[in-house]
């Protein structure tokens, strides 16, 4: 697969999690993928994205940065969005945060089937200390 086309899959993918159409995840999700090192199959890839989105209405993916290099896409997204309740441990309970996560994707094919993700937890910490100064 060409770099320009895997560059659109994801863009694919993106939408489909912005708009929750979970029953269209397996279209770009591997049934075996594998999360951080773990295999967490797609049931339980579809159940972290539900969870993420429950405990943060307003989540919203924002691609900042994408560069693809078949079978890897590499991708910096931006958050800005109102977790309610803990959030990565920290104790964010509605306030607004504005954080970034730096993702890695290894397609087999057209699904991708391992994710690598850091989502920037000391930005989050950061804005959370001055908000309750």
């Amino acid at each position: 697969m060409i770099g320009a086309k895997l560059s659109h899959l994801y863009r694919d993918y993106i939408a489909c999690l912005n708009k929750q159409d979970w029953p269209k995840l397996a279209q770009f999700v591997h049934d075996d993928v594998r999360y951080n090192g773990q295999r967490i199959g797609l049931s339980g890839y579809r159940e972290m994205l539900e969870r993420d989105f429950h405990e943060i209405p307003d989540l919203y993916f924002n691609i900042d940065l994408l560069i693809s290099d078949p079978p890897y896409v590499a991708s910096r997204l931006s958050f800005d969005c109102t977790p309610q309740g803990k959030f990565l441990g920290l104790d964010v309970n509605g306030k607004t945060v504005s954080f970034a996560e730096n993702v890695f994707y290894q397609f087999q094919g057209e699904k991708i089937e391992q994710v690598w993700s850091v989502i920037d937890k000391a930005a989050i910490e950061a804005q959370l200390w001055v908000l309750s100064s």
